[in-house]
């Protein structure tokens, strides 16, 4: 006969025994993995999207052990890259790279966020406006509205790079430029003739002399675009200073993963921008020192008048975008008022 200690023993070993089976498939089902289908806009080619697509699918599937993974297709490879946001919008897909230049049909502050011409002069200033003065948040806010979560990837200056020096304001106005966003409006506003044309056409668009220029980032990207073979001349200063590179998610896939896997991924994405910008302008400095060496790439500076002439235009372009909405009237002020007390603007903008 069983003494009454051992028969509770065997009672509470089966009853641990069938809890264990009862919770069994629940914790199989918490750590069941999602994919998430995420278009690019850059070019597999391009140097963005190694080290900065390739490196958040690696953080993101590692610090959440794999539940939620990314598959990765490169510009083109499902849709235009002007169709991302509504792609992403509409849960097409999960998430999306995209410029802010390509939402500027569904966001006010698009214009603002793809790079105010001749408005920063160095990369920490962006990135202070965007971290520290509320404009990330207020590109949140106005991309929540469409079903949408915003992350900027890394702030860096947008540089040309041509085939022959501009030495005069007649040499910049002959000048075809492939541009895209509120560059492309500026560029063409300020005299020269400027169109967009996707990532993986503008080298054989070069080449071919479709266009004289283009910009694509700046050194790293003309560099892992090959447009150096074809176009020797870096043009200095920066067309802008901007954020010119977004991650957006689908806010209902993101409202699907656990508490702790949508606070992994925001985090990774926060963390992203400061090692991203920080990273870019690291191998910005070895791109242009490498092109200049190996393939003959000779720096130029744009001359006193067509910067003149280009700062004027910059500055009536500002405004053009201030009036889009109220939110961009007040991300506007807010920038004038950080090149005013850096000293680049004076008391009347």
């Amino acid at each position: 006969m069983l003494s009454t200690p051992f028969k509770r023993g065997l009672l509470a070993g089966a009853t641990a025994l069938a809890l264990t089976a009862f919770l069994a498939p629940t914790s199989a089902l918490a750590q069941k993995s999602t994919t998430w289908r995420v278009q690019s806009h850059w070019p597999s080619s391009s140097s963005s999207y190694e080290d900065s697509l390739v490196r958040i699918k690696n953080v993101i599937e590692e610090r959440t052990d794999g539940r939620v993974k990314l598959k990765l297709y490169p510009a083109g490879a499902l849709f235009k890259a002007q169709q991302t946001f509504d792609a992403v919008k509409r849960g097409t897909i999960q998430m999306g790279t995209i410029s802010p230049a390509y939402a500027q049909n569904q966001m006010s502050l698009a214009g603002i966020a793809s790079g105010l011409p001749f408005a920063f002069r160095n990369v920490w200033e962006a990135a202070y406006f965007h971290k520290s003065m509320g404009f990330e948040d207020m590109l949140r806010d106005e991309a929540a509205e469409e079903g949408v979560y915003w992350s900027t990837d890394k702030v860096y200056p947008t540089e040309m790079v041509v085939d022959r020096p501009i030495n005069s304001m007649d040499d910049f106005k002959g000048l075809k430029i492939r541009s895209s966003g509120a560059l492309q409006t500026f560029l063409t506003e300020a005299g020269a003739s400027a169109s967009y044309i996707p990532g993986g056409e503008l080298y054989t668009a070069l080449s071919s002399g479709v266009v004289d220029g283009a910009h694509w980032g700046a050194a790293q990207g003309a560099a892992s675009m090959s447009l150096y073979e074809v176009a020797k001349y870096h043009v200095k200063p920066a067309l802008n200073i901007a954020g010119t590179d977004v991650f957006i998610i689908n806010q209902k896939a993101l409202d699907k993963l656990s508490d702790e896997d949508a606070k992994t991924v925001k985090q990774a994405l926060d963390e992203q921008f400061w090692v991203r910008t920080n990273e870019y302008l690291y191998k910005e400095q070895i791109a242009l020192a490498k092109a200049m060496a190996e393939q003959d790439v000779q720096i130029t500076t744009l001359p006193d008048d067509v910067q003149q002439h280009l700062t004027e235009v910059a500055k009536k372009s500002w405004e053009e975008q201030g009036k889009r909405s109220d939110d961009a009237a007040e991300a506007l002020d807010k920038l004038k008022r950080m090149l005013s007390d850096l000293g680049y603007l004076d008391a009347n903008g």
